[in-house]
């Protein structure tokens, strides 16, 4: 029996993707090694009453997955005995990473109990076809349904695979590497802690009911798709003029139509940055609260116009 020795799972960030990933858009997101997760009976991280909760909600958890087995549903072979015994035994998820705050509690969970008890897994070492990653994408997608409703399975397929992953479309995934940091460079990429959390599945369902309306799809396919698009491929390319350019018609489209997703307080802040033209805030993740991502080309003048808030850099350039 192991305790806590088992694989550890970071978090994720998703630079770019939120909700038009839903709708075939790219996506990119990375590894965010400030908060990870392990399967263990003896936690380091959690306290008796959350190791207890943690014990319980995975037991609820392996119910869904026995039911999904039972029915034929299950895309891939699962040990559910050997997960349910060692949930009889008092295993738990073991987990610095923060609920309700897009950087993939659940995703990294999914992720450890994919390693430890699917059967014949797809490996999470070395490099892996394209079909592969497909594959491994929706077997994880599946398993996170639970959490939210609908699941593209990108957030377990990050926190699994451990390293930045882009996707091009619903059938193309290729592991990428990020622009270099530069540990000087005035540019950041940065996050705001909104000291609230935020539920995704509420936020998924109106995102989906909106786009019912065909004038809502057709701007997410005429407008944020494209916005999105570009930052990614700018992005990657280091073309920073143009993905400014971009993340500024990003940033005021999900002020413009997606409000509900930014929580009230942060609405006037993400107007200045777009008025000052000094930083740029989009989602990190569904919204709702949690952390709000942002970029500036100039850190130091972002930092002075936010000075009430919490700054965490997390990639220079």
């Amino acid at each position: 029996m192991k305790t806590s020795t088992e694989s550890k799972f970071n978090s994720k960030i998703l630079l770019f993707g939120e909700y038009s990933l839903i709708y075939d858009s790219m996506a990119l997101s990375i590894p965010f090694e400030s908060f990870e997760g392990n399967l263990t009976y003896t936690p380091e991280k959690l306290n008796a009453e959350q190791a207890k909760e943690s014990n319980e909600h995975m037991a609820q958890y392996a119910i869904y997955l026995r039911e999904l087995i039972n029915a034929g549903e299950l895309k891939f072979v699962f040990d559910i005995e050997t997960l349910e015994e060692d949930i009889a035994r008092g295993i738990m998820f073991d987990s610095s990473i923060p609920q309700g705050y897009g950087v993939g509690s659940s995703g990294a969970l999914v992720a450890a109990l994919y390693e430890k008890y699917a059967l014949e897994k797809i490996p999470n070492t070395g490099e892996l076809s394209n079909s592969q990653l497909v594959k491994l994408k929706e077997a994880l997608a599946q398993m996170e349904c639970y959490f939210h409703g609908k699941s593209s399975g990108l957030d377990p397929l990050i926190c699994y695979m451990k390293r930045p992953m882009l996707i091009n479309n619903k059938t193309s995934i290729d592991a990428v590497g990020m622009p270099k940091t530069n540990v000087n460079g005035k540019g950041a990429i940065f996050l705001i802690d909104t000291g609230q959390t935020g539920e995704t599945q509420p936020l998924v369902n109106l995102f989906v009911e909106k786009c019912k309306e065909e004038g809502f799809l057709h701007v997410i396919k005429d407008e944020l798709i494209p916005f999105n698009n570009n930052c990614i491929k700018s992005f990657l390319k280091g073309e920073i003029k143009d993905m400014f350019s971009n993340l500024k018609q990003l940033s005021k489209f999900l002020l413009g139509r997606m409000s509900p997703m930014i929580p009230r307080k942060f609405r006037k802040v993400w107007k200045q940055g777009i008025d000052t033209e000094s930083y740029y805030l989009k989602l990190c993740g569904s919204g709702g609260g949690g952390f709000i991502l942002g970029f500036t080309e100039d850190i130091e003048k972002a930092k002075k116009e936010l000075k009430d808030y919490s700054i965490d850099v997390i990639h220079r350039f």
